[in-house]
């Protein structure tokens, strides 16, 4: 332990400890920007210097470590002068028009300048005005780039991506893509984390918001909304609603009162995927002639993209079922049309997603299964719905409860938990026991693939026959276990994998919190839904199976076939093209 003085208290920590942990462990808060606990803590950015006596310059809080007897200052005139430079230089190439940026009142950078009372700019301002593909999915805007390196470190440390590399040189430094190639032509996942770690306006998904409330005010159009699990963990946040007043009900009464004809629920599809999915294991299964394995999951495109882009030699062994969000799609403009009577081409779907990476989902040609339209029309992210029902002027605590609409609607526990890491695999495992063995599991018989560790391993007893799984969360931990596999080093019947840590709990396109990382709480706000859910296995939902004994027949029959897979070959990555 070392014992020392910050601003006249005295901190007593471990050694090794950062200046900056020691003081935050007494209260004592020293700004950040370019800080990433075990991520980025390079002292880039100089806001969080601080005086030390007997050291002439000052340090950065966040990398340089505690002494015994250390006296530290972290608020004096030299270090207050010094903060108040560094982040004006910042600023003198920084775009501030606050009011047009989409992090407004949620950025780093505005809190930290606003907190040193920097009300003008003494320097010149210089902007690099860099080009960029508004149409991709991912936006970058280097005129508010602080050049914190925050996005490389998160996208090579910790999602194996490497999109991101520093170009030019000296006073033209900025973050770029590596090798100064378009964005449309890398391989980048479109995880998002970039973008929820990003002090900054610098980095935002594409906004499509005015798509789709054109398509609410088109008297031709119905207009079908779905929301994914995880985005009940967190619509609330922006607006300040605990867990229990952001309740599914409410954001149920929100969506509505934004004009949306139909309000579904996601989870629907997530028991329609498992339905599908697991028949296809078992089928693999019991004919593995031929067939490679693990059998992987591919709800998520960012696993998928990834998955085709840096280990192709994998992409055969993805399960062909589509994503929830797709299935739901499909079956909305065929299935849910039929019983409306109405024309399929009328049906204008919109998903609510905590990802980004399903923007470029609905827009790959083949998904159009349904009537030859697009199965999703538009995808949002949860930020972007919660910028419309702000738009709107949308009181939501003072909405009352409402369900969604039926039968897309009704969705069990398995449903639920699809957006937390180990969710898909436990929900798959839930049904396939059922399939093997003519009866239900406990339904938390599998609770050994939960938890938010990266990488996880289970064995279950299916009913006589050993099953050998794998969950992995986030792409660093999903590239080391792809290497292991083709390695030979580790072997598995079926593996569940989410591009972004914690799941979609913790997905690229939630509401973004500095310095916090949520999938773990958000997630068990999901796992209490399926507790609490009076169904809990995806085959008992009564609405799926109105929906094969009506429409689709059996999983993998061939309108299932038709309507709810896919063909991962059908699309390219970049590095496929090439």
């Amino acid at each position: 332990m070392v014992t020392l003085t910050i601003d006249d208290k005295q901190v007593t920590v471990p050694e090794h400890t950062s200046i900056l942990d020691a003081a935050r462990s007494v209260d004592i808060n020293i700004p950040t920007l370019c800080y990433l606990r075990d991520v980025n803590e390079i002292g880039a950015c100089r806001a969080c210097v601080v005086e030390v006596d007997g050291i002439d310059q000052l340090v950065a809080s966040c990398n340089n470590t505690v002494l015994d007897g250390m006296v530290v200052h972290t608020n004096s005139p030299k270090v207050r002068q010094a903060r108040k430079i560094n982040v004006e230089l910042l600023l003198s190439q920084h775009d501030s028009e606050c009011t047009s940026c989409v992090r407004s009142g949620n950025c780093t950078l505005q809190t930290v300048a606003n907190d040193l009372g920097i009300s003008s700019l003494p320097y010149h301002k210089h902007l690099p005005h860099q080009p960029w593909d508004q149409d991709f999915p991912l936006i970058r805007n280097n005129d508010k780039c602080i050049n914190c390196l925050r996005c490389i470190a998160i996208c090579e440390k910790v999602q194996a991506e490497g999109v991101w590399d520093l170009t030019n040189r000296s006073s033209h430094t900025s973050v770029g893509v590596v090798g100064g190639a378009p964005i449309s032509e890398s391989d980048c996942a479109l995880c998002g984390q970039c973008i929820t770690h990003c002090p900054t306006g610098a980095l935002r998904e594409r906004d499509d918001t005015d798509k789709v409330m054109d398509a609410v005010a088109d008297p031709n159009k119905i207009v079908v909304v779905q929301v994914a699990p995880a985005v009940r963990t967190s619509w609330g946040e922006p607006f300040g609603l605990t867990r229990e007043e952001a309740s599914v009900g409410r954001m149920v009464a929100a969506f509505r009162r934004l004009g949306f004809d139909y309000v579904f629920d996601t989870d629907f599809s997530a028991d329609l995927t498992i339905m599908e999915e697991g028949s296809e294991l078992l089928e693999r299964l019991a004919h593995p002639e031929g067939k490679r394995f693990p059998m992987f999951t591919s709800c998520c495109p960012g696993w998928v993209r990834y998955c085709k882009a840096r280990h192709p030699q994998f992409t055969d062994q993805l399960s062909t079922s589509k994503s929830p969000g797709q299935m739901f799609g499909a079956i909305a403009k065929s299935y849910y049309a039929e019983l409306l009577g109405v024309d399929p081409h009328r049906i204008f779907c919109v998903e609510i997603m905590p990802c980004l990476a399903k923007k470029a989902e609905v827009a790959i040609p083949v998904m159009n299964d349904a009537c030859g339209d697009p199965d999703v029309d538009v995808s949002l992210t949860t930020r972007e719905i919660c910028r419309l029902i702000r738009a709107d002027h949308i009181d939501v605590r003072s909405l009352p409860e409402e369900d969604f609409d039926q039968p897309l609607g009704t969705a069990t526990g398995a449903g639920h938990i699809f957006g937390a890491t180990g969710g898909v695999m436990e929900a798959a495992l839930r049904t396939a026991y059922f399939l093997l063995a003519g009866k239900n599991p406990d339904p938390d018989a599998f609770r050994d693939v939960r938890g938010l560790d990266g990488w996880k391993e289970a064995t279950f007893d299916m009913a006589g026959t050993p099953l050998h799984v794998a969950v992995a969360s986030g792409l660093g931990n999903a590239n080391r276990l792809l290497n292991a596999l083709a390695a030979g080093e580790v072997s598995y019947d079926f593996v569940e994998i989410m591009a972004c840590p914690g799941g979609c709990a913790g997905g690229g396109g939630q509401p973004i919190h500095d310095g916090q990382e949520l999938a773990g709480e958000r997630g068990e706000v999901l796992w209490g839904l399926d507790r609490g859910s009076a169904l809990r296995f995806s085959h008992e939902n009564p609405s799926i199976q109105d929906c094969y004994a009506n429409y689709l027949g059996a999983p993998l029959s061939e309108r299932a076939e038709k309507l709810l897979h896919t063909d991962h070959h059908a699309w390219l990555m970049p590095r496929e093209r090439s």
